[in-house]
């Protein structure tokens, strides 16, 4: 079953791999096996009419040869006084010497085959056979001699005229040769004019392949698509391919101006939705003040619930604003002064952690409200996703012109399939216990973006031991270019670098 599984598998890789080709291969492919056929079957027709007319020619050269010197031989009768069966050559009994070449060989013989004269190049042909033949490689033509008339005693004489047939094979050899190389040429020479057509008619379609790549990889349908100048199959797709992109750059514009509405939208709704909150949550502040018993109790959880919805609307309200591109007044802000008051704000929330903070010096063009909430959040999610005793660290420095916040802990670490998708919105994770709204991370990656900076992740990261171990956040902003700001730490710093422990 597995060998004609085999079998199976290697016949369908013989027929795919034509597909497989380029199409101008195919093209070129094609032409230049045609090609072949057409040639091969003229050159097999050429070959064979050819070889036949230099055989046929041959033929007749040999057989006029041999009349020829068959006329010119004479029979000696024995009334003349000579021994019967002699014989003369144009009367003056020349040698048979005077008429070889090229290999031809002439004899005068007997009926019983015996040879009486012949030329110096000779070969028994055997018995006479008047006619023509082939033997041994030879063309032989044998006659016989004439007798004198009245010749009562009559001893019979033959001529047997022989050439080689190898000069003829050769020429017949050489014109195969010709025929060959001929149409292999012919071949060659049609695959490389196929390539060289096929080549300039798939032109079009590749410039239309490579504008296309650079709307892939600019995802920009606006690119205008060249126009072709022939009016044929390609242009009309190249005209098809431009009314697709330009119904497909107007939606995208209808689109975008969608999105811009509702981001403004959510932006405006949000930024509205803080007066009536901040509204209510000072009177259910009053009236909790106010309120005895279960009554009291309702206002405070109202109280709670309204206080998570305010965060909830400015958590939404800052991503809108990052997604509308409204951009909050940077002004210079020391984010070692805002990680401590972050962690300060923190402390009571810790829940059994270790929190330590390394906070130096470290001046950034930003807004100090979205920096607040960047470094709160990062710390506040290291605290809610590690187990109580865990060990949160976090630290500021200025790096060759950039300044880096660093958030770590030695939790669990993020889980694998969460791993790829912790900056995304409404993401949470299952040891979330504060009930968060999963925006925390995604507040995080849009203010580090809005200030030209970037946000990394690493989990299970390494201690100074390469052992694994929780999770690493690390936050690079680019630093101030105020010359006041630009200085190395002070020495103050020092003491606000400080580690500070909150349990």
């Amino acid at each position: 079953m597995s060998r004609v599984s085999s079998i199976r598998s290697a016949a369908q890789a013989t027929f795919s791999a034509p597909r497989q080709m380029p199409i101008r291969w195919r093209l070129a492919g094609g032409s230049a096996l045609l090609t072949l056929v057409i040639l091969c079957g003229f050159a097999g027709a050429v070959g064979g009419l050819t070889s036949q007319r230099l055989h046929d020619d041959f033929e007749r050269e040999v057989r006029a040869q041999a009349d020829l010197l068959q006329a010119r031989i004479k029979y000696v009768s024995l009334a003349s006084g000579r021994e019967a069966g002699t014989y003369e050559l144009d009367g003056l009994s020349p040698p048979l010497s005077l008429y070889a070449g090229g290999g031809t060989i002439a004899r005068i013989v007997l009926k019983g085959g015996v040879l009486l004269d012949s030329t110096p190049l000779t070969k028994d042909f055997g018995p006479p056979r008047v006619g023509s033949s082939e033997e041994d490689g030879y063309r032989i033509e044998t006659r016989e001699i004439a007798r004198a008339g009245d010749e009562v005693v009559y001893v019979p004489l033959y001529l047997q005229y022989g050439r080689p047939l190898a000069s003829v094979d050769a020429t017949v050899g050489r014109l195969r040769l010709f025929l060959i190389i001929g149409v292999l040429s012919g071949a060659g020479l049609a695959l490389l004019a196929g390539l060289m057509v096929a080549r300039r008619a798939m032109a079009p379609i590749a410039s239309l392949t490579a504008i296309a790549r650079k709307i892939e990889r600019t995802r920009d349908p606006a690119e205008k698509i060249p126009a072709v100048e022939a009016d044929d199959e390609v242009a009309e797709l190249a005209r098809t391919l431009d009314s697709m992109l330009h119904a497909l750059d107007a939606s995208r514009g209808e689109t975008e101006d969608a999105l811009r509405r509702q981001r403004e939208f959510v932006a405006d709704a949000s930024h509205e939705l803080r007066t009536p909150l901040t509204s209510v949550l000072a009177n259910l502040e009053l009236l909790a003040e106010s309120l005895d018993g279960e009554q009291q109790e309702a206002a405070h959880s109202a109280l709670r619930s309204s206080r998570r919805m305010r965060r909830l609307v400015a958590d939404l309200l800052l991503l809108a604003r990052h997604d509308a591109a409204r951009q909050a007044p940077h002004t210079p802000t020391d984010v070692g002064q805002v990680l401590v008051e972050a962690a300060a704000e923190l402390g009571v929330i810790a829940d059994g952690h270790e929190l330590s903070i390394d906070a130096n010096r470290a001046y950034v063009d930003g807004a100090r409200d979205e920096l607040h909430r960047l470094t709160l959040n990062l710390v506040e999610n290291a605290i809610r996703h590690t187990p109580p005793g865990t060990q949160v660290r976090a630290s500021v420095e200025r790096v060759e012109g950039q300044v880096r916040l660093i958030v770590e802990d030695d939790g669990p670490g993020i889980p694998a399939d969460l791993k790829d998708r912790v900056f995304e919105r409404f993401v949470r994770g299952v040891g979330d216990r504060g009930g968060s709204s999963g925006l925390g991370l995604s507040i995080v990656h849009a203010v580090a973006e809005s200030h030209g900076g970037t946000v990394t992740v690493v989990s299970p990261a390494t201690n100074g031991a390469n052992r694994p171990r929780g999770t690493r956040f690390e936050v690079t902003l680019p630093a101030s270019s105020s010359p006041q700001h630009s200085a190395p730490p002070a020495p103050a710093a020092a003491a606000a670098g400080e580690p500070v422990e909150s349990a």
